[in-house]
């Protein structure tokens, strides 16, 4: 297992498909190439002080170091998005939300989304553009 440290790869997991959780969001991408399965990290400042942030991080770290490489799927990058709740959340029940976090993944539809393919409008122009033009809201 790698690790995501590029932002444009940040980026174009970010289009791929999540699932929620009370301390995380997992989101998780199909990549076109061969290479391992790759992780990230973040947290964004409105979860706390930087000690704060650096221990969901962690915590976050720690969940994935133990968890089985059997749940991840080969050839496919994963972001968690620590929240605020993985601070005080028991870590049994973090370990139990990751694994339900990556089936619910799988059973979703996947979508391929290269480095050069990322949009970086936001999620409303995006979503129109895969539509066709055709925005939600016709005012």
């Amino acid at each position: 297992m790698d690790r995501l440290r590029q932002r444009a790869d940040f980026l174009a997991v970010a289009n791929g498909t999540r699932a929620n959780s009370a301390a995380f969001v997992v989101q998780g991408r199909l990549r076109d190439d061969d290479g391992p399965i790759r992780i990230g990290f973040t947290v964004t400042k409105k979860n706390g002080t930087a000690t704060e942030r650096n221990r969901i991080r962690r915590r976050l770290r720690e969940l994935v170091k133990r968890l089985d490489v059997i749940s991840m799927r080969p050839h496919h990058d994963y972001v968690l998005v620590g929240r605020r709740a993985a601070l005080t959340r028991d870590f049994a029940i973090m370990m139990d939300d990751l694994r339900s976090a990556l089936h619910r993944l799988d059973r979703q539809p996947t979508t391929k989304a290269f480095s050069s393919e990322v949009d970086t409008g936001s999620r409303q122009e995006n979503a129109s553009k895969r539509k066709g033009g055709a925005s939600r809201n016709p005012n």
